[in-house]
């Protein structure tokens, strides 16, 4: 059984091949010793290593050279310094390119990727698979017994392409056909007499390149992300031939790549792993100057969205999770070289740990003089020397030992508990229903109905766990989720945006949530369609609407913020500022509370938020996008006593709050600010990082950039 450290991993990923190449007169020891040795003086407690460089462990068909890594695992061992061993098949050697040039991906049909970076390869190709095999097993046959090794990590962020290759599409068919049976039945399914669509054998289904059939979409998306999940299955099987009984065995997902699906991705992993980048400096400040709208990428944009990566990290498992890669220095581009202010490394590291990370990783020990990412900052600069990163990191090197077991594998808490759904946005990729401020289609549109409610959460001061739609009710009957009565109970608030794409069966169990005591909240587009993205034909939100007490038949996209009143006696206050953005539900009430409306001549005949009992529960519909004053607002009536008990903190100070293995209660509270914040202590604690008691309701000074640890004591 895979046994995790009872301590926070502390470390880098590190590439001592790639010293010599441009320092010929330094000798590769005294560099590795050098090093080895800077990392233990700072903490480290773990390096990844090997996953880059095939074409170093293989430089020419068939011909291995493995030696060179002994070094590196023995001073790591040496200095107590655990090391994460990667299988490097995501970076193609050039032989297996020139060789094999058939296994060549395809981003569209006949239209093959270039050859010179990485992740090119159809990796579903038997020539691929071959010689990948044969460098996996070469690889942990020879090093899976060394006691410095701990675990494995299997290919690096997959799912970078959505591969259009021949042997792919045609096993994209044959999919289809051992899931439908017939053609007939693909027809009626996917409603292919629309446009004289119809099949007539499979032979004549089109290549997805034209494609503009939304069901199709779903189906080849859906199909392209269990391709990435298979090949990751694939590897971690190799590798568990050769791994000790208490190795676990990963892969690092950046989780806005177009063919993953995280929640079945890590199934066959014994941990999820992430690499959650995020913008540093001005883009950690509370208040949060950025503006609405900011576009969330692979690298990340306010504290807010740092938190919800590192949830959504959490959420593929529901199980604390690896960080593999993340900020040392300036991250990305030549043109964009922002390092942290001082005080930030240890911020965003302590929020990650208490959101449930254990280990943290960062990419990447030296800084390279060549390559692509010449300018990715590592923890040390260009030149070698440490620096204020190293010195800086050091020191929370340092605080992660005097935590020790405390922090590592903390259940965060959950005031709200946020359901996601990759296949509606994929769907929503190709199909959004918003539009960008040019009035272009938004591809961006799941997460700009998604992210308003989990930041509006967390403005509240509420904390937030996310949930895969399939860990709550997996409509196939492969993954058996909790029943209503189990998830109402584990998760008393359950907010729904953007569940366009929903199971029969999966809408029943959410009804039957709120019968049972849940308070369910329902944002725009839940319900509409089925899981084929078929639009319903009994008014939205489909078979919640009789429960929730309101349906609607039509809906419109706002061009221009609408004001948002309240309504008189109504339980939910509606703040000054309050506004309806991008799209309103023409609600219309059975049976439900009015809560809030539309200051507007049309859309005011339409409530924008009702209310109703259920059973047990409660429903609330949502018909529009909030802004950030309507959001906090909705996310305090939902939680109007937060889990962790820290109330009227300043607008730079956040408090997340979690559990231990061994039960004790942790709280970790952030100053995300230039200037000191002061709070007071909810109840007894005791400062985890100097020893001294905190009693209640003392007053609590935290500096610029400040965090503070703390575990609960009677």
């Amino acid at each position: 059984m895979a046994v995790l450290p009872a301590r926070v991993l502390f470390g880098a990923a590190y590439y001592h091949e790639y010293q010599p190449a441009y320092d010929p007169d330094l000798r590769p020891d005294h560099q590795l010793k050098t090093d080895l040795d800077l990392m233990a003086g700072a903490g480290f407690s773990v390096i990844r290593v090997g996953e880059s460089v095939w074409s170093t462990w293989e430089p020419e068909n068939g011909r291995f050279e493995l030696d060179w890594l002994q070094p590196v695992l023995d001073g790591a061992h040496e200095r107590g310094i655990s090391v994460v061993l990667g299988t490097p098949t995501y970076a193609v050697p050039p032989w297996l390119a020139r060789q094999y040039p058939e296994i060549t991906g395809e981003r569209g049909t006949g239209q093959r990727i270039g050859w010179g970076a990485r992740q090119e390869v159809d990796f579903t190709h038997p020539a691929f698979r071959f010689h990948a095999e044969r460098v996996i097993r070469r690889i942990a046959e020879r090093y899976a017994g060394h006691p410095a090794v701990i675990g494995f990590q299997v290919d690096n962020e997959p799912g970078l392409e959505l591969l259009h290759n021949h042997g792919v599409f045609q096993r994209f068919v044959d999919h289809l056909r051992h899931t439908y049976g017939d053609v007939e039945t693909l027809n009626r399914e996917w409603g292919l007499v629309y446009w004289s669509h119809r099949l007539s054998t499979w032979a004549d289904l089109w290549k997805p390149d034209g494609n503009t059939q939304p069901q199709y979409d779903v189906a080849w998306r859906q199909f392209q992300a269990r391709q990435t999940t298979e090949l990751i299955a694939w590897q971690a099987a190799i590798v568990r031939e050769y791994a000790q009984p208490d190795h676990f065995v990963t892969t690092c997902i950046s989780y806005t790549r177009p063919a993953v699906e995280d929640d079945e991705l890590t199934d066959a992993l014994d941990v999820a792993s992430g690499n959650p980048y995020y913008d540093m400096q001005d883009g950690l400040l509370l208040p949060d100057p950025t503006p609405d709208g900011h576009e969330q990428t692979w690298k990340t944009t306010g504290v807010w969205s740092l938190h919800q990566t590192a949830d959504w990290m959490f959420s593929s498992r529901q199980e604390p999770f690896l960080v593999t890669e993340t900020n040392a220095s300036s991250i990305g581009f030549p043109w964009d070289n922002r390092p942290a202010y001082q005080g930030q490394w240890r911020q965003a590291a302590w929020a990650l740990v208490g959101r449930g990370a254990r280990m943290i990783e960062y990419w990447h020990w030296q800084t390279l003089r060549f390559g692509a990412e010449t300018y990715w900052g590592g923890v040390l600069p260009h030149s070698g020397r440490p620096g204020r990163t190293y010195r800086e990191l050091a020191e929370l090197g340092a605080e992660f030992a005097t935590a020790e077991d405390l922090v590592a594998g903390l259940e965060p808490d959950a005031d709200i508990t946020m359901v996601y759904s990759t296949p509606s946005k994929w769907l929503m990729q190709k199909y959004p229903p918003l539009a960008t401020p040019d009035g272009q289609p938004d591809p961006t549109a799941y997460h700009r109905i998604f992210d308003p409610f989990y930041r509006g959460a967390f403005e509240a001061g509420r904390q937030v766990r996310i949930v895969h739609a399939r860990q709550l009710h997996d409509p196939s009957g492969r993954r058996p989720g909790p029943a209503p009565e189990e998830a109402a109970l584990r998760h008393p608030v359950l907010v729904v945006p953007g569940l366009y794409a929903v199971a029969d069966s999966t809408a029943d169990w959410l009804a039957a949530y709120a019968l049972a005591g849940g308070h369910l909240v329902l944002g725009p587009r839940t319900g509409y369609a089925d899981d084929q993205a078929r639009a319903r034909h009994e008014p939205a939100p489909g078979r919640l609407a009789e429960a929730a007490g309101v349906y609607y038949e039509e809906f419109s996209n706002l061009p221009e913020d609408l004001p948002v009143h309240p309504v008189p006696g109504a339980r939910f206050q509606v703040p000054d500022g309050a506004a309806a953005t991008r799209w309103a539900d023409g609600l219309i009430v059975l049976d439900a509370e009015v809560l809030a409306t539309y200051d507007h001549p049309h859309f005011g005949r339409f409530p924008a938020i009702t209310t109703r009992p259920h059973g047990a529960g409660r429903i609330t519909v949502a018909g529009t996008l909030p802004n950030r004053a309507l959001a906090q607002a909705l996310a305090t009536w939902l939680a109007p006593e937060p889990v962790g008990g820290w109330t009227g903190l300043p607008a730079s100070v956040t408090a997340s709050s979690g559990t231990s293995p061994d039960g004790r209660r942790v709280h970790i509270v952030h100053n995300w600010s230039w200037e000191t914040a002061t709070v007071r202590a909810p109840i007894n604690l005791r400062d985890v990082l100097d020893g001294r008691p905190v009693p209640a309701r003392t007053a609590l000074e935290l500096g610029a950039w400040d965090v503070k640890i703390f575990v609960a004591t009677r």
